[in-house]
């Protein structure tokens, strides 16, 4: 009861073997130590029949469940009335009123056993229980024997010496079916929970199991679409940037181009080309060594296209990056693409006359990219609710996809496309 305290009925069980034994010390004992007279030690086995007969009580209703609040506080009553007359009758007295103590325990065990026998064989509520009915049996033999005793006038002490002889035995044969049965229940018990549970888990794995796959084959077709939503903004910022340009200049050019100056246009398509395909898996490529490089291959290009087109342009770049920050191979293929969509717009649709490229490092962690041109501009809401611009989109995505911030404004005196993002401290 101790060690756990939800199971009370053993622990009454335990407290009534331990006044059976003081009380079965009146039989067993030819002095009165430790008590110093007979008188004394007589009244101490009355008190110890008296807590065995609660306890038995108590065990019996905790051991059958049964909720007997009322019952359960006239037994304490009695129990506490019989241990003060056993200790405060005068010596004279004393073995009368033994006499009518041991009555009422026997009494008040006998009505404890017969409500029981009521309990085990006739339960109102739920099925019987082998376990209510060994122990009833237990205590119908306890009536039998006491009744027969008395019946055939044996004597009150008579009795008593009976039911000492039969407690032992039958207490402990009592206890070994009933914890031998709820062994054996438990073993049951656990046998089918490890069974339930091993169906449960392979209904779990096999479910599992599924989820993966769907999760898996879900994984696999979304990479597949980012794949070509990615193959699509290359070409778009890419291959598609320099058709446009190459479509500039032989609109715009005063006469037919001559061949070499064909062949120029189409060498700059296969690179822009081989470009998109290099870039398609660019996490393992290297980072150019200063903006300078990373940014003069584009210039390069851009700038004689503007210079035939008659377009001024001005490239201010940072010179050098940071030991510690410096973008990625990611990071660096969206800007360069996001530089190509936006002078490739600066070519097809602003009309500009002049134009400026800031790449510059104002702190030690962060880029800030800077497109302007004084072209004649155009209604950016417009045209972010009309949905009808790609490379505005491809821009503001690729720029979201390497956790920068991307915004344009235009207007009558041009347009300004600005990007800022946060460089982390390099691996390298």
């Amino acid at each position: 009861m101790v060690a756990r305290r939800k199971e009370q009925a053993y622990g009454w069980f335990g407290l009534m073997a331990l006044c059976w034994l003081l009380y079965l010390t009146t039989f067993i004992a030819d002095t009165p130590w430790p008590w110093p007279d007979s008188l004394t030690k007589a009244r101490s086995s009355m008190a110890a029949l008296i807590g065995y007969v609660l306890c038995a009580c108590m065990f019996t209703l905790r051991f059958g469940g049964q909720q007997l609040r009322w019952a359960e506080r006239a037994l304490w009553l009695l129990a506490a009335l019989g241990i003060a007359l056993a200790w405060g009758v005068p010596a004279a007295a004393l073995r009368e009123w033994l006499r009518v103590l041991w009555l009422g325990a026997l009494l008040v065990f006998t009505a404890n056993a017969l409500q029981f026998q009521w309990h085990a064989w006739l339960p109102r509520r739920g099925r019987r229980q082998l376990r209510h009915r060994l122990l009833a049996l237990c205590w119908l033999v306890f009536i039998v024997v006491a009744a027969y005793e008395l019946i055939y006038g044996r004597g009150l002490w008579a009795v008593a010496r009976s039911w000492s002889a039969l407690s032992g035995p039958l207490i402990i044969a009592l206890m070994m079916l009933l914890l031998g049965w709820q062994l054996v229940q438990q073993l049951y018990g656990i046998e089918r929970f490890n069974q339930a549970l091993e169906e449960r888990v392979a209904q779990a794995r096999t479910a599992l199991e599924q989820v993966l796959q769907r999760e898996r084959a879900h994984a696999i077709d979304h990479a597949k679409l980012q794949e070509r939503v990615q193959i699509a903004h290359d070409l778009h910022d890419g291959l598609g940037g320099s058709l446009v340009r190459s479509m500039a200049l032989v609109e715009q050019a005063p006469g037919p181009l001559p061949n070499e100056r064909v062949l120029s246009l189409l060498k700059l398509l296969r690179d822009d080309l081989r470009q998109v395909i290099d870039h398609g898996s660019s996490a393992g490529a290297s980072v150019p060594d200063t903006p300078l490089q990373w940014l003069a291959p584009v210039r390069h290009r851009f700038t004689r296209i503007l210079e035939e087109l008659g377009v001024q342009s001005e490239w201010h770049i940072a010179p050098a990056w940071d030991e510690q920050h410096r973008p990625d191979a990611l990071q660096c293929l969206a800007l360069t693409r996001l530089i190509e969509e936006a002078l490739s717009n600066v070519i097809k649709h602003s009309q500009a006359g002049a134009l400026r490229v800031d790449c510059t490092l104002p702190t030690l962690s962060s880029l800030h990219l800077r497109i302007a041109d004084d072209g004649i501009g155009f209604n950016v809401a417009a045209v972010q609710r009309a949905g009808l611009s790609v490379g505005m989109r491809s821009m503001a995505e690729r720029i979201r996809r390497i956790g920068g911030e991307f915004q344009v404004d235009s207007g009558l005196s041009g347009t300004v496309v600005d990007v800022r993002l946060s460089l982390k401290p390099s691996t390298a």
